[in-house]
């Protein structure tokens, strides 16, 4: 069991963080309330910690925090409450300690989001025994839950990336679990706190509302629909196994002319159609490093990015026949032998016309979605990968003004071009072979590709 130096419990608002802070302080530990919450320290009213003032936390958060890891006692560790909207600049630093225990506390987000907007509107944060709860109802705002629903999932999300990437794990809580003595128990033996033989949950603090959902909301049904909408299960999330892509910079071309173009290639799109056009309009330069691009754009004040994404239908069609072409002989066999694409023996593969080269893409196109769903040994090529997911790992270096459609390159990338000092329209897109026009393929490529129609709002014909 790791030797801790502190601990911080990762939680939100109304999640039980109080009683469970009593509970850890009854039992040899010391929990220091929000200590990093922008506008209190630690408690409000409390106006100093370990020597530190507000502002000199403010100053310099990680002092506090080495001061409240240098204070723990032989056997007593101390820690706080950190919730989403806390200091920014002190979860990297939490996260990286292996000797900081992380516990993650979570609760129903619906019971989470209701209890805080009773608590607003009775000012009664805490209640003990002795105390009468104030009964109030109050209305349900959609808006406000999806905002208070993604920013918490988000900082879960984040939690456990964290936790993943640097081998470590957390102790997983649940509201409920705050009341249940055995895992109250184990928590602080976890926390080094073995010489305690048994402990009781904090009693100092009762349930504040605990009557039925219908009884604290005014508009419960809006409520239910609202939650119904959200998807909790992710029952129509598009099923993503793709590996994330980087940003790709060497192959993304730089263009002099007005007050500068940047265009982020997407393989498989119109390339060559929008790298023609940009050599019209001034010199072109690519290859570069992501610092050497940095240079650039401080150069260009004005500069104006794109990328171009093209139907996945006529996409796939180019990567179906670059693949008969190219110099791929072992994935051509692969694809024979493995995956269900009856290819003809490599010396017939030039005699090829569309037509019978359609059946044959039909076979690619499932081949496609069972790649891009993770269901095949062969890694997903740049030129067949989702549009969405290159897109995606552009973002990681700079994301792309404007998104153009193939179809309306004339307009779009003319209106780019133009607020960029350039008067010039974009490239004519390129036609459409006869032989895509098959509603058995529209449909494959739509199952392959529904990411991609999701994302950039591709109809089924191209």
């Amino acid at each position: 069991m790791t030797d801790f130096s502190s601990f911080v419990i990762f939680a939100g608002m109304r999640t039980g963080s109080n009683l469970l802070e009593a509970t850890l302080n009854a039992n040899g530990l010391a929990c220091l309330g929000e200590a990093f919450n922008p506008y209190i320290l630690g408690w409000p009213g409390h106006e100093e910690m370990y020597g530190m003032t507000l502002a000199d936390r403010d100053a310099d958060p990680l002092a506090l925090w080495q001061r409240i890891v240098q204070s723990r006692g032989a056997r007593k560790i101390r820690g706080f409450r950190y919730f989403h909207d806390h200091d920014p600049r002190l979860f990297d630093p939490l996260m990286d300690d292996p000797t900081c225990a992380k516990i993650v506390l979570t609760r129903n987000p619906a019971d989470s989001w209701v209890s805080t907007q009773l608590a607003y509107a009775t000012d009664q944060w805490k209640l003990n025994e002795t105390e009468t709860p104030i009964a109030a109802r109050v209305d349900f705002d959609p808006i406000a839950f999806r905002e208070n629903l993604a920013a918490n999932q988000s900082f879960l999300e984040r939690i456990h990336h964290a936790l993943q990437v640097r081998g470590q794990t957390a102790f997983w809580l649940n509201y409920d679990d705050l009341r249940d003595a055995g895992v109250m128990t184990g928590l602080v033996h976890w926390l080094g706190r073995t010489d305690i033989a048994h402990v009781d949950p904090a009693s100092d603090q009762v349930p504040q509302n605990p009557r039925e959902m219908a009884d604290k909301v005014n508009n419960f049904e809006a409520m239910q629909a609202e939650i119904v909408a959200t998807d909790p299960f992710q029952l129509h999330r598009i099923p993503g196994f793709e590996p994330h892509r980087g940003p790709a910079v060497p192959s993304w071309l730089t263009c002099d002319a007005g007050q500068g173009l940047l265009f982020m290639p997407v393989k498989g799109g119109p390339t060559g159609r929008v790298t023609r056009w940009l050599r019209d309009l001034g010199a072109v330069d690519s290859g570069l490093t992501q610092n050497a691009l940095r240079q650039w754009k401080r150069a260009h004040p004005g500069h104006r990015s794109l990328t171009v994404v093209r139907h996945p239908l006529p996409r796939a069609w180019d990567a179906f026949r670059s693949m008969l072409t190219g110099g791929n002989a072992d994935l051509r066999d692969t694809l024979r032998r493995v995956h269900r694409v009856p290819l003809p023996d490599e010396a017939q593969l030039g005699a090829l016309d569309d037509a019978a080269a359609q059946p044959l893409f039909l076979a690619w196109l499932d081949f496609l979605r069972r790649n891009l769903n993770g269901q095949t040994g062969i890694p997903t090529h740049p030129g067949w990968a989702t549009q969405a997911e290159v897109v995606a790992g552009f973002a990681r270096f700079a994301a792309p003004d404007m998104v153009v459609r193939e179809a309306q390159m004339p307009d779009e990338l003319g209106f780019l071009a133009r607020s960029a000092g350039i008067d010039r329209d974009g490239p004519e897109p390129g036609g459409l072979p006869e032989v895509l026009d098959d509603g058995d393929l529209r449909r494959a490529a739509k199952a392959a590709y529904l990411r991609d129609y999701v994302a950039f709002g591709f109809s089924d014909r191209p």
